[in-house]
C-alpha cells in the first residue's frame, strides 16, 4: 500500500462539512471536560483517548461514498458503511496506541522528565499501533 496525500480533495469538501466536524469535535471536548469536572481528572482522562472528530468524520465519509455511487446511479449504502467501518478500525488502532502513550506519560514523567518521557511515549505509541495495523492488514478475516 502506497500512502499519498491528495491536496485537491480539500477543494471538494464543502464548508458545512468542516463546520459539522468542528461542532461535533467541540461537543466531545466539552463533554470530556464536564466528565473530568464531575468525576475527577482520572476518569476524565480516560475519555481524552476518544478521537473528538471521529463521529463527524465517520458520518461524512459514509455520506461522501453514497454520493459518489449516486452520481453513477448506484446505491452506495453498503460502500458507505464499509468506508466508515474502515475509518473506525483505524481510530480504534490509534486509540489503543494512545492508551500506551498515556500510561507511559503517567508512569514515566516523574522519573524521566518531560522531553525523555515524550520521546519514550511516542516510541510506545508506534510500538503498539504499527504491529496492530500490520496484524489487521494480514488478518485472514479481512475482506
Amino acid at each position: 500500500m502506497k500512502i499519498t496525500a491528495q491536496i485537491a480533495v480539500l477543494r471538494g469538501t464543502h464548508w458545512t462539512q468542516y463546520a459539522v466536524r468542528f461542532v461535533l469535535g467541540g461537543l466531545v471536548t466539552v463533554m470530556t471536560g464536564w466528565i473530568a469536572k464531575q468525576f475527577g481528572p482520572a476518569v476524565g482522562g480516560l475519555f481524552l483517548a476518544f478521537p473528538a472528530i471521529f463521529p463527524a468524520s465517520a458520518t461524512l465519509i459514509a455520506k461522501r461514498e453514497r454520493q459518489k455511487k449516486a452520481r453513477k446511479n448506484l446505491h452506495g449504502r453498503v460502500r458507505g458503511r464499509r468506508a466508515a467501518a474502515l475509518d473506525a478500525a483505524g481510530a480504534v488502532l490509534g486509540a489503543v496506541g494512545l492508551i500506551g502513550f498515556a500510561v507511559t506519560v503517567w508512569k514515566g514523567l516523574p522519573q524521566l522528565g518531560p522531553p525523555a518521557t515524550l520521546c519514550v511515549a511516542i516510541g510506545v505509541w508506534l510500538a503498539v499501533s504499527l504491529p496492530l495495523w500490520w496484524l489487521r492488514k494480514a488478518s485472514p478475516w479481512r475482506r
